[in-house]
């Protein structure tokens, strides 16, 4: 059975965009601490710079969580695989002759795009594109009450 529809944004993401939609949030969305997972130990060096790199930005927002690392995982490989791919673009170009005088395009240009769209699509998820950045405001002002009414009608805002 296909499901229809755009996917389901995360709540945590609808309070940090304010809730443009005004409707109600999923009160029983599964709300793991936000933390930073481990990075593990599997990933290429690259991948692992880029895990550094971007990990405390993503746990200060509050975006990434233990459970995220698959899916954080999943991008900083992409990242690794296609700057690598890239790289190989800038030293060796795009295109090459065959032995037999046609003109081609090298492998790595399909392999830069392809991981170049699945970093893409793990970016939307975690905020780290310029329009799903433009969709979060992250209220730094802390509410000096701890009622759970004001911090609702806060988020409703």
């Amino acid at each position: 059975m296909a499901v229809r529809g755009r996917k389901p944004k995360p709540s945590g993401l609808k309070v940090l965009e304010g809730n443009p939609g005004k409707r109600p949030l999923n009160e029983y969305e599964p709300r793991p601490e936000k933390k930073a997972p481990k990075c593990p130990s599997w990933l290429e060096p690259e991948a692992k710079k880029e895990w550094r790199r971007m990990c405390k930005v993503l746990e200060t927002i509050g975006v990434l969580t233990q459970v995220d690392a698959a899916a954080f995982a999943g991008y900083c490989q992409a990242y690794a695989r296609w700057k690598e791919a890239e790289e190989f673009l800038s030293k060796h170009g795009t295109i090459f002759k065959t032995p037999s005088g046609y003109i081609q395009q090298v492998p790595q240009v399909s392999i830069a795009q392809t991981y170049l769209k699945i970093m893409k699509d793990f970016c939307s998820e975690f905020g780290l594109t310029p329009s799903a950045r433009s969709r979060i405001n992250v209220n730094t002002v802390q509410s000096e009450s701890n009622d759970p009414m004001e911090e609702i009608l806060r988020v409703v805002k």
